[in-house]
C-alpha cells in the first residue's frame, strides 16, 4: 500500500487529463483506507508493520524519474502505473499463496487491496 500511495503521489502533478488525474486520487483515497484498516490489525496484533525495502522504493522512483524525464505524457504515466499495480498484484497474490494460514480478515484486506489495483489497471487502459 505505502509503494501503491508513493507511486501515484510521485505522478499525479505530471497529469493532464483530469479523468485520469481523478481516477488516481481516487485509487490513493481508497489505498490510504486500506491502510487504516491494516494498522487497526497490526495494532491489535502489536506489530508495527513494516516498510518497503529501501531497494523498492529506489528503483520504483529512478524508473519513475527516468521515463517521466523522457515524456510526462498521460500514456507513460498509465503505462508506469499498470507495470507497478501488475507487480503488486503479482506479489499479493504469492503472498496470499504463501500465507494460507494468515487471518481471514488480512486476507480480505489483501484481496481487496488486489481487486483495487486490477480495477485500476482497467480504468486507466484508455490511456496507455
Amino acid at each position: 500500500i505505502k509503494m501503491g500511495v508513493s507511486s501515484i503521489d510521485d505522478v499525479l502533478k505530471y497529469v493532464d487529463a483530469e479523468p485520469l488525474r481523478h481516477r488516481l486520487a481516487d485509487c490513493k483515497a481508497e489505498h490510504e483506507k486500506l491502510e487504516q484498516e491494516i494498522q487497526v490489525l497490526l495494532d491489535k496484533y502489536h506489530d508495527d508493520g513494516k516498510e518497503p525495502s529501501a531497494m523498492t522504493k529506489a528503483m520504483a522512483q529512478i524508473k519513475t524519474n527516468l521515463k517521466m524525464a523522457m515524456n510526462s505524457s498521460d500514456e507513460t504515466i498509465a503505462s508506469l502505473m499498470t507495470d507497478g499495480c501488475n507487480m503488486g498484484v503479482k506479489y499479493l497474490n504469492q503472498y496470499v499463496n504463501e500465507y494460507e494460514a494468515a487471518s481471514e480478515e488480512a486476507k480480505d484486506i489483501t484481496k481487496r487491496l488486489i481487486n483495487l489495483e486490477e480495477n485500476l489497471v482497467i480504468d486507466i487502459r484508455d490511456f496507455l
